[in-house]
This record gives C-alpha cells, structure tokens and sequence, in this order.
C-alpha cells in the first residue's frame, strides 16, 4: 500500500456511504491521530484501538443524524499524496467550503486541523479536507 492516509479516508467513505456502524482501519500514529480530530470534531461517535494477534486495528463508530439516510460526514478528500506533496505556509492555509469543514494539517505541533493552525500561527502539509 503506497498511501495509507488515503486508504484510510476510503474505508471511511465507504462505509459511511453503505451506511455501516463501524469500520476498521489498520492502526498508525498518523491515522490515530486523525481519528482524534474527526472524533473532536464531532464527525464520528468514537474509536479504540483493538488488538487482532500480529497487528491493530482502529475501531471507528460512525455517527449519523437522526436516521442513517443524514449522513454527518458528507465529503472525504485527500489533498496531498505521495506523488504530489501540498504544503500550506501559515498565511495560505484552506479554509474547506468557507469554515464549515476542516482541513487536516500535519506541522511540526503534530496533526491539527486548519483552525488550530491559524491560532498557532504555524502551516504544513494540507492531509486532507472534510466536510
């Protein structure tokens, strides 16, 4: 697997647009890391790590609105990949469809969303947008 991020993004997708509860994604401190901000950001319910003999699997419980027709998550992007890196300096940070979604951001604080950003005063690597 050349993109684990963007695998990532696609189970989520997936699952998200078969309206399953939960879906697991093999672990990494990136992907945990952005399993924490979705969870803060109130996009998904919640997630653990589950231990599967030789490896980890994070646990994530989708959330949707009131029936599982309203979905809470209603876009997933990846921005930068491995063939085409995308950085962001502190006064170029996106702003994902006028501030109603974020934009993941890896910098040297760790893996914070655009808003966290523009309080540190710091940019980096564009991870992904959603919405």
């Amino acid at each position: 697997m050349t993109d684990p991020i963007a695998d990532m993004l696609t189970r989520i997708r997936n699952a998200n647009t078969a309206k399953h509860d939960t879906v697991d994604v093999p672990s990494s401190k990136m992907k945990l890391s952005i399993a924490k901000i979705l969870l803060d950001e109130g996009y998904i319910k919640a997630y653990d790590l589950v231990d599967n003999g030789n490896f980890k699997d994070i646990h994530i419980t989708l959330k949707y609105g009131k029936d599982k027709n309203e979905k809470i998550i209603s876009g997933l992007q990846r921005i930068s990949k491995p063939g085409l890196r995308v950085y962001a300096s502190k006064e170029e940070l996106p702003k994902v469809l006028g501030g109603l979604g974020i934009a993941i951001i890896s910098t040297n604080q760790g893996v914070i969303t655009d808003k966290e950003a523009r309080k540190m005063g710091v940019g980096g690597e564009v991870l992904a947008f959603i919405w």
